[in-house]
Parts: C-alpha cells; structure tokens; sequence
C-alpha cells in the first residue's frame, strides 16, 4: 500500500511540473535580457545551461518594460544575465530587488572601467553599447564564465574550456574587423546612424560616428539636429547613411530628404543591428553574425 502511494504522489508531482520546469531537464536555467547576451550565455553554458533570451529582434533595450510573463520567467531562472550600464534602464529596479535572493549579474561588470566611455550628454553614464567593440565583449567572458561556475561547480571544466574556446573566436573576429575597415579610405570612415550607438566602434576601429539621436533612443531629435546633421553629410560628401534595426527609419530618412533638398543624393547603405540582433535565418542571429553583417553592410557602403 506504502508503495502505491509513493507511485501516486510522484505521478501527482509529475503531472504538476511545469513546460519550462520539464524543459531544463536539470539544466541550469538562465535568463538573459538582450540577444547578445543571451548569446553569449549559450556559447558558455553548451548543454549544461537553458537560456531565455527577453528581448527578441529589433528590440530596444533602452524603451524594454518588463511584461508580467518576464517576471515569472526571472524569478523561475538559477541566474539572471544583464548588460548592464543601464542598458535597460527600466528593469534596473527589478535586478536590485532579485539580487536580494539570486544570483543577477551585470556582464559588463567585467569590462575594464578605463575602457568604457562616459559622454558628458549621458550625465555621468558609461555608454552602455560595449558589444560594438570586439575586444571589450570578449572581456564580458571572464564574468559570466566565474558567475556560472560558481553557481554550478560540477560544470567549472566546461564553462572554462567553453570559455577560452569563445574568446579565441571572439579575438579573431576582433582581427577581421581591423582587416575589412582598412579597405575604407581613411577620409571615408564616416559612420552616420539613427543615435549614437556605435562609439565603441568608431575608437576600436577608426571611424568618426555621428548619430542624430544622442546614446540613449529615449532622448528625442529636433530640427536642429537633422540640420547639423544634413550640413555635416553635405560638407564632408560622406557616401552613406545607416538605418538601425531598432530604431525606425524615419529619423533617418528625414535626414536623407534634407540632403536631398540641399542637392546632395546621399544613399542609405543599409540597415545596421545596433541594440538587437537580427531574427533567424538573417545571419546575424548570434553576436559574431551580427558584427560580421554590420561590418559587411559599412564596408560595402563607404569603400
């Protein structure tokens, strides 16, 4: 009869356990806020880890408000990945109240602070897009593999090997970028996009970046702004505008018109991920995807 009953309750338990409980299958359980994060939360963990990215393609992590559905899902995870540098500025609140009872971690903690930039239009602020230069990301390894092992000690050897297999790649990439820039001629290595997002890029790799937006998507253009803009693109005859996947389009085509009606046809070079990755099947749906589809688009724009 003991027995019976034993077999009842475990059938009971099993009946009650939830799809995301039934889908770790003892795997550690992460959530992590942008693509790029989530990214490199899977290169870490291999199949040790079950990741759930929040913020899916063409997300803007700076307007991202946590939905009801987020919050049972970061509260069911083992540790929480953030940027950090309040990337996701309204959901800094909800990772200080988590971090009283899980592990919830920043991966730019990891990054050097003399590296980070601190543009004195973000009031104090880093600028938070540290993914736009190759080095300082793979810098973000180091954090998230100790933050990973020290929660799963049984997996030291394969966040350490995972590790140092992701960085290598990480390095090298960072080497492709210095090799396809130099095909742009020095005076063209103009980078103009929606807002600026891309400074990492412009001091990695030796580009003057302008954005009409300011870092954050959150601060609003004017009209003085698209004509600085405009006189800036028409002066210097620069080839190429960006739209960013995340930003729409029309800030920058307001931008494109006024040069327009100054008589100059500037092109739009392409679409650009900036705060987001692209969607599956875009071949820029992992991080390496997408520096590598951004630097393409640039190159092709402005060489």
């Amino acid at each position: 009869m003991r027995r019976i009953y034993i077999l009842l309750c475990a059938l009971i338990a099993t009946a009650c356990s939830t799809p995301e409980q039934e889908a770790s299958n003892g795997r550690i359980k992460i959530v992590a806020t942008t693509g790029m994060v989530a990214d490199l939360a899977r290169n870490l963990g291999g199949d040790r880890v079950e990741v759930t990215g929040l913020m899916g393609p063409g997300v803007d992590p700076h307007y991202y408000k946590a939905s009801q559905g987020d919050l049972v899902r970061i509260t069911d995870a083992d540790i929480v990945l953030f940027n950090g540098l309040f990337l996701e500025g309204k959901m800094e609140d909800i990772f200080a109240k988590m971090a009283r009872s899980k592990k919830v971690v920043a991966v730019a903690g990891g990054v050097d602070e003399k590296k980070l930039r601190r543009p004195p239009e973000f009031l104090g602020h880093f600028d938070p897009h540290i993914w736009f230069d190759v080095s300082l990301w793979a810098q973000t390894v180091e954090v998230a593999v100790a933050s990973l092992s020290e929660l799963d000690p049984e997996g030291v050897e394969v966040y350490r090997r995972n590790g140092e297999q992701y960085r290598a790649r990480l390095d090298a990439l960072h080497q492709w970028v210095i090799e396809q820039v130099e095909q742009i001629p020095k005076q063209q290595r103009v980078l103009i996009t929606a807002h600026d997002a891309f400074g990492y890029f412009g001091l990695a790799y030796g580009f003057e970046v302008v954005g009409l937006q300011g870092i954050s998507t959150v601060a609003e253009y004017g009209v003085n702004d698209v004509i600085q803009l405009v006189d800036r693109i028409v002066e210097g005859q620069v080839k190429a505008i960006f739209v960013e996947s995340s930003v729409p389009a029309r800030s920058i085509e307001a931008v494109r018109q006024g040069c327009l009606d100054r008589g100059f046809a500037v092109v739009i070079g392409g679409t650009l991920y900036s705060d987001a990755m692209g969607g599956a099947g875009s071949g820029a749906d992992s991080y390496i995807g997408m520096v590598e589809s951004n630097v393409n688009t640039i190159v092709g724009a402005l060489r």
